[in-house]
Order: C-alpha cells, then sequence, then structure tokens
C-alpha cells in the first residue's frame, strides 16, 4: 500500500473516531439537558403544592360562602371574631365541602387539570381516623408536602367544655368539681340533641348531676356508663318555656363536653375527640 493509501485509511480512522466522540458528546448533552429539565420540573412541583398547601390552609377562600355556593378558590382557614384568619388552623366544615367538590375546586381550580392530587388529614394523639379526599390513585412517584395544623372537627357545636372553670349553683368548690351551666328553650329540643361527651379514658369513672334552678329536692348522682349520654330527658321544665340547666361533675377539669347537635347527627361521630380541636398532620400529595 503507498503512502496516499495509508493517509486515507488514517484519515478514514480519525473520521469515524472523531463522529463518535460527537456522538458521546452529544449524547451526554442530551442527557445533562434531560437532567436539568426533570429536576427543574421536580422543583417547579414541589414549589406550587408548597404554595398551595399553604394557601389552603391559612386563608378562609375566596368568596367567603365559597362553601355554600361551591364556587371561587377555595380555602380551609378559620376566621376568629376579630375577622382575622387563625395561622394553621383549618376547618372541618370546609375539609368535607372540599371533598364532595375536588375534582372542580382543586384539580381544575388549583391546578388547571394538569396534576393529579390528593389531600389527608391525619390526626395525632387521637381516636379519629385519618381523612383522604382527592385521587385514590397513587403511582409510585408522587411529591407530597407535610404541615401541622390545629382541626376544629365539630367545636362548633360545643355549648360548654368542663376543663375552663365554671359556675354551680350547689356550691361546689371548683378545684374538687367540674359544674357549668346553659339556658335551653323548650322548641330547642325538637331540634336538637344535647350530650354530655366522655373521654373515653374516664366513661366508667365520672358521676355526674343534671339539675335546674328550679330544683327543690337534690338529685342523686349517676355513674357515667358510656362516652355519650343524652340529656334531653333529664331537664325538666316545670312547665315554663326555657330552663337553666346545671350539669356537675365529680372531678375538677373533667375531660367532658356539652354539645348541642341536631336529630339526624351522625351518632358514631359522638366522641369526645370530634368535638375539641385535634393537632393533625395536613399531607398533600402531588403526581403528573
Amino acid at each position: 500500500m503507498d503512502s496516499k493509501g495509508s493517509a486515507t485509511i488514517e484519515l478514514g480512522i480519525i473520521l469515524i473516531i472523531s463522529i463518535l466522540i460527537i456522538g458521546i458528546t452529544l449524547t451526554s448533552f442530551e442527557n445533562a439537558t434531560d437532567k436539568i429539565i426533570e429536576s427543574q420540573k421536580d422543583e417547579n412541583i414541589e414549589m406550587l403544592i408548597s404554595e398551595v398547601a399553604d394557601n389552603l390552609i391559612n386563608n378562609p377562600g375566596e368568596p367567603e360562602n365559597w362553601p355554600e355556593i361551591k364556587k371561587g378558590t377555595p380555602g380551609l382557614g378559620i376566621i376568629n371574631e376579630e375577622g382575622q384568619v387563625i395561622p394553621n388552623s383549618l376547618s372541618w366544615e370546609k375539609f368535607t365541602v372540599l371533598g364532595k367538590n375536588y375534582k372542580n375546586l382543586v384539580d381544575k381550580k388549583l391546578f388547571n387539570s394538569k396534576i393529579k392530587s390528593s389531600i389527608e388529614l391525619i390526626p395525632l394523639k387521637s381516636s379519629i381516623s385519618s381523612v383522604k379526599i382527592g385521587s385514590n390513585k397513587e403511582p409510585n412517584d408522587v411529591y407530597s408536602v407535610n404541615r401541622l395544623v390545629k382541626c376544629d372537627f365539630y367545636k362548633k357545636y360545643v355549648i360548654k367544655d368542663f376543663q375552663s372553670d365554671g359556675k354551680c349553683n350547689h356550691g361546689h368548690d371548683q378545684g374538687e368539681y367540674s359544674c357549668n351551666y346553659f339556658k335551653i328553650f323548650k322548641g330547642n329540643l325538637e331540634k336538637s340533641d344535647y350530650y354530655l361527651l366522655i373521654d373515653d379514658s374516664k366513661k366508667y369513672k365520672l358521676k355526674f348531676l343534671v339539675d335546674t334552678t328550679r330544683v327543690v329536692k337534690p338529685k342523686a348522682w349517676q355513674t357515667t356508663s358510656s362516652n355519650k349520654i343524652l340529656i334531653n330527658n333529664k331537664i325538666s321544665f316545670y312547665d315554663d318555656t326555657s330552663a337553666v340547666v346545671f350539669i356537675h361533675l365529680d372531678e375538677p377539669k373533667a375531660k367532658a363536653l356539652l354539645v348541642g347537635v341536631p336529630k339526624d347527627f351522625n351518632r358514631n361521630k359522638l366522641t369526645y375527640d370530634y368535638f375539641r380541636t385535634n393537632d393533625c398532620q395536613f399531607v398533600l400529595k402531588a403526581w403528573y
């Protein structure tokens, strides 16, 4: 082979090697670009769901009556008596409405139908089971954010909390007893049921007494035999249209609540934990 032929072969080899190097370089560049795009994609969705979670928790929604009209921008925040949003506290009533209208209010309104998601509320140190709304079909790869919140559940129905100081018509020392009172009209019993709710740890240990300002003869103390005691039939009106009812418990700061709920209220939810503010984990998961 002459020198001209050798040079041609060498040139061909160099050209092939150059093409291979360029191909490898382009492949590496494409892989690096894909990783950057994927990294940006991960960062963007993480920022998005973090923002959505914080907005849901710390905003009441717009308009304020969105739970009634099922439209607008949803928010789970609770507004206090001064008109201020209570930080990191969410309304169980709003959460329930959100769950029933999740596709329109979350998937479409908040994520523009581009992202699927779910929200789970997990009560801590409570007998209440976790509640999940949104999609139940989660892939292996999901993005999630967690927040610690307080949920009021059915606290709006609480009339008296016996862990707070009250008043007694028998002069019981509140360092040894828990007593309190409320006013009721006969008509209230037609629409509502009144319960004394006891924490499970105390349901067989407490003694209670229900009477009114009209009682002359003292009534006997009764031992609690359930975690929920209906007191409608223990209220005496004595031909009056209203009564001031006193409830006495033989333990200070008793873990008990007096609640008034609608007649059709779910009896399975008539537990002490459902009517107090619970610490909960708020978990928002999202995926493409």
